[in-house]
């Protein structure tokens, strides 16, 4: 397959367009990581708060993409994406408007982020219904790699904190965040082959199918701890090596952006190689690096290096996943992107919450990581139970030109 092949089908303004929105909304999704260290200053927040504030906008994102994933098939991407868009700009304006000065009103803050979180239910869609089979994971791939906002959070939302103070920046996300919304309007198209709505009740018929909750738990390993890092990282920094909130954002933006970037390298590398092999392989890499990480390294350099080689295989996984969904449940996309979504959030939640708590209870960070590392072993495990029998099934030749 040649790669100039890819750009002469679909459509490349929405596939951009995707990606600005996706990019725009995780950004703001995860936008309490990087204010976590000034904010519970302020508040004087204990690390199991510090964890679940930043933890609650991963769980309500979570559930909130299957409300997206059902606005999507019965509105179409773009429509739902307008409707998601314009409710977390408005729960923007609150926080910069709003008080903000107790520990449950961020958590009803991190419920109203998670509607951003939930812009993956959208975009994936969007850009997947343009595309054939054997460019899904590229396709995705570059959509998906709308992770990097998380990154963009950790880069500038520290210093704007300290500059204007912190519940000014979200005054300040407005701004992107108008941008993204016009871009968006003008150059999103929903794609013509878009399958029929269903009923409400057939949402449920795919948890019958097992293939459902094998990806939702692959994501939920893939991009919880892509997602739960993200968040947690600028307060591990902070509390473990003393860096400055600026500086902790630097190191977290380091690992993040790895994560992000590599997307769609992981659907592209899927494509090629089959997204099975890729996804075993990252596996692999991502506990063996989570392990390592959970030992509480001696410098904050040589965390961040070994934190950016568990997101490469993370971010990598995210986007080989991806690569796998679209050719098992074409005609479900939608509520799927959904579901896997839902479950790659709640993964994130549970990663970024298990860190709090494990700081406060056992005084280290290593019970956390431990735990989720041992997640990405089952997961190895699980794939090497499954992936005989999709590739003699839908995975077959007869059945997809994507390699399975």
């Amino acid at each position: 397959m040649q790669k100039s092949s890819f750009w002469k089908v679909g459509h490349t303004p929405t596939l951009l367009a995707a990606f600005f929105y996706f990019d725009l909304s995780f950004m703001v999704w995860v936008i309490l990581g990087p204010l976590a260290v000034l904010i519970s200053n302020d508040l004087h927040l204990s690390a199991s708060q510090k964890g679940m504030m930043v933890a609650t906008p991963l769980l309500a994102g979570a559930l909130l993409r299957i409300v997206m994933g059902v606005l999507v098939d019965h509105l179409k991407p773009k429509k739902a994406g307008a409707i998601g868009q314009v409710i977390v700009m408005l729960s923007m304006l609150w926080a910069w408007q709003g008080t903000l000065d107790t520990y449950h009103s961020l958590l009803t803050l991190g419920v109203l982020l998670g509607v951003a979180g939930a812009a993956f239910a959208v975009a994936l869609p969007l850009a997947s219904r343009w595309y054939p089979p054997e460019h899904q994971g590229t396709a995705l791939g570059i959509a998906g790699a709308g992770n990097s906002g998380t990154a963009f959070a950790a880069l500038f939302a520290p210093a704007l904190a300290i500059a204007f103070g912190w519940q000014n920046v979200f005054g300040w996300c407005l701004i992107p965040l108008g941008i993204a919304f016009i871009v968006y309007l003008v150059f999103a198209k929903d794609a013509p082959s878009a399958p029929p709505p269903k009923a409400m009740v057939e949402y449920l018929h795919v948890l019958k199918d097992k293939d459902a909750w094998w990806f939702m738990f692959f994501y939920g390993v893939t991009f919880g701890g892509f997602s739960g890092l993200a968040s947690s990282l600028s307060i591990y920094f902070n509390v473990q090596y003393g860096l400055s909130p600026v500086a902790a954002g630097y190191f977290t933006a380091a690992c993040v952006f790895a994560g992000s970037l590599v997307r769609p390298l992981g659907g592209r590398l899927a494509d090629r190689i089959g997204g099975i092999k890729a996804l075993s392989i990252m596996y692999f890499f991502a506990a063996i690096f989570l392990f390592v990480a959970s030992f509480g390294l001696a410098s904050a350099w040589t965390a961040v290096i070994v934190f950016v080689l568990a997101m490469l295989a993370l971010g990598i996984g995210n986007g080989a996943v991806f690569q796998l969904v679209p050719q098992r449940f074409r005609k479900e996309i939608g509520v799927m992107t959904g579901m896997v979504g839902m479950a790659g959030g709640i993964g994130g939640f549970y990663l970024a919450s298990s860190l709090g708590y494990s700081k406060q209870m056992t005084g280290s960070y290593q019970l956390g990581l431990t735990i989720f590392a041992s997640l990405a072993v089952i997961a190895l495990i699980g794939l090497s139970l499954v992936k005989a029998r999709w590739r003699t099934t839908w995975g077959s030749a007869a059945m997809t030109n994507a390699k399975i």
